[in-house]
């Protein structure tokens, strides 16, 4: 579900007032001053419009920005069967059913209440750049589903939190999307990398891990069952200029690079430590509500 211009729809209003009936009363009044008295222009050229007081938004670019976001829709309404997963203003609903059309029937109540909240707290859903998608490895799909009165559309995929999620979660589609800009940054940094570069070994390493390597490994811990290695094997044979007899197990033994599996199996592990010794204890009791979900096969028949 995508939020109209999100940070700079917050109702000062309403934001104070989840502030004051959740937060002790200091922080009500420090951050009843911070948002008071802020005034916007809007500048077309050469010319300034006056300058009007701002009733909505918070400061973008601010550490408090997403903070208060969170604070003005963390009362988001969640109705039985149905998950809602936010993050900023990067919202999903998740409903899960045999029947596809009991499916879309908790969705559907799920966002009726969301609507009316949005309609409370002055926040404005953009229905268009909303999308529907099915998961399922069966032909069939969920019938569709009303955002404020407007079908949503559907899609076989959805882009959340910078993860391609299709719809048969193969991550086909994330992977050609990676791969795609990774070769994209290859190539503006292939003078840097290549063999005609005046850079160290050590140089063109560390410029792999902080630049190419961060677009791979994002959400490792999710997708990583689909990974390939093809492209770190072929960065490090550039870096290296490596002759055709030296293999890619060697290069990466040579060099103190893990290999894509062992990439996924640290990052999972790293993720798992940080979610036990997580300050908030909810993130805690994540790692005790662990459900084993199993890949859907097509030709499996009791997963048709």
């Amino acid at each position: 579900m995508d939020i109209s211009q999100a940070f700079n729809r917050v109702w000062h209003t309403g934001l104070l007032y989840k502030i004051k009936n959740k937060l002790p009363i200091n922080y009500y009044i420090f951050l009843k001053s911070y948002l008071a008295d802020r005034f916007f222009c809007v500048r077309q050229g050469e010319e300034i419009t006056k300058l009007h007081r701002a009733h909505a938004g918070v400061p973008q670019g601010s550490v408090l920005g997403p903070i208060l976001y969170l604070v003005f829709t963390a009362d988001l309404p969640t109705t039985d069967g149905v998950v809602i997963g936010t993050f900023a203003d990067d919202t999903a609903a998740l409903s899960t059913h045999d029947e596809p059309a009991q499916a879309s029937n908790m969705l559907q109540r799920s966002l009726n209440s969301i609507t009316e909240w949005l309609a409370t707290w002055r926040i404005k859903a953009n229905e268009s750049k909303s999308v529907q998608v099915t998961f399922t490895t069966r032909g069939d799909t969920c019938p569709p589903v009303k955002l404020n009165g407007v079908q949503i559309p559907q899609a076989n995929k959805a882009r959340y939190l910078g993860l391609y999620l299709d719809r048969r979660l193969t991550w086909k589609k994330h992977i050609f999307t990676k791969r795609k800009a990774l070769g994209i940054q290859l190539r503006k940094m292939y003078w840097m990398l290549g063999k005609k570069s005046q850079l160290s070994m050590i140089n063109k390493l560390l410029l792999y891990k902080c630049i190419l390597k961060p677009i791979w490994t994002y959400g490792i811990q999710l997708w990583g069952t689909a990974a390939v290695s093809c492209f770190q094997s072929k960065m490090l044979r550039i870096i290296t200029d490596a002759p055709w007899f030296v293999t890619n197990q060697q290069l990466h033994h040579d060099l103190e690079i893990r290999t894509v599996q062992e990439e996924i199996k640290h990052s999972m592990k790293s993720y798992r430590n940080r979610l036990e010794n997580h300050p908030n204890i909810l993130t805690v009791h994540l790692m005790n509500n662990i459900t084993m979900f199993k890949r859907l096969k097509r030709k499996s028949p009791r997963d048709l």
